[in-house]
């Protein structure tokens, strides 16, 4: 039998979720009538929208039937870590929408890019509310600093791989492996966000922390091969911004990815000395 849970569409954190569905709907569809772009960009941000419309929409009606109480994972763990990744897509989408594709004469675009930072704003407040919890119940994974530095780790790849063109590294083996730093990276780092939010770690025969913490130093050293290697061979041919590059240049992508990369760099890095902290200091206590 279905029971209903009212309560979770009156309270403070259920009526954000409900406006944030309405207006990410509300975007993406003024997006659609704009027009479609070939770029890379804007499907980052239709993809966004639509993300963040279908999981927030899904959020409200499972704790509406209460079938979140039956889900094999940390419920308040999940939301909390959503609002956060929601939150950062809707900043970077709210930055790059207006950038690329509006004007001054442009209405659908204008709207949808007001709209995105209300978004913005929105997911920032279910931060804010469900991290003040007094129930206890945000200690999973991903409400923790690990789990934030791994959704930020998989966050800057995403943003990496949107920035990526075929023809940057085809026939260039030092920005092949770039790409395979990347991958790999990201699919590591999804794999162990998945395994932890899915509460199978314990089935792992070796310490699954200290695992962890091998992955992270490796992951960190990659990055820095392409922390060098990016850049030393993306830029070899044109060290400076050519006088013919447009507005969507081949030259800017590169400079994204290269400053991604730095900034995921840090990330790893931070995560490395903080699991490493955790696993052979605090724990031996």
């Amino acid at each position: 039998m279905i029971k209903v849970d009212l309560r979770s569409l009156t309270q403070p954190v259920g009526i954000i979720r409900i406006i944030a569905a309405f207006l990410t709907c509300t975007t993406f569809s003024l997006v659609a009538k704009a027009g479609y772009q070939t770029l890379s960009y804007w499907a980052w941000c239709m993809f966004t929208w639509c993300f963040c419309f279908f999981f927030t929409l899904l959020i409200v009606v499972l704790e509406f039937t209460t079938f979140n109480g039956k889900l094999p994972f940390s419920w308040e763990d999940f939301t909390a870590a959503f609002a956060m990744l929601a939150s950062l897509m809707c900043l970077i989408s709210s930055i790059i929408y207006p950038t690329f594709f509006t004007c001054p004469t442009c209405d659908y675009q204008i709207a949808a890019s007001v709209l995105s930072w209300v978004c913005f704003g929105l997911y920032v407040g279910e931060v804010v509310l469900t991290r003040r919890q007094p129930t206890g119940q945000n200690s999973g994974f991903l409400s923790t600093l690990s789990g934030i530095m791994k959704m930020l780790e998989t966050f800057l790849a995403c943003l990496i791989f949107v920035s990526l063109e075929t023809k940057q590294y085809s026939g260039v083996p030092g920005l092949q492996w770039c790409v395979a730093v990347y991958s790999l990276c990201f699919i590591f780092s999804i794999a162990i966000i998945l395994l932890t939010l899915g509460q199978v770690t314990s089935l792992s025969p070796v310490s699954f922390d200290k695992i962890v913490v091998a992955y992270n130093i490796v992951a960190t050293v990659m990055y820095v091969t392409a922390m060098v290697i990016w850049p030393l061979y993306g830029f070899k041919k044109s060290g400076t911004r050519p006088s013919n590059c447009e507005r969507y240049c081949w030259w800017d992508k590169l400079v994204v990815v290269t400053f991604m990369t730095i900034f995921n760099f840090v990330i790893y890095t931070l995560d490395t000395i903080y699991s490493i902290y955790l696993v052979f200091f605090v724990s031996n206590q």
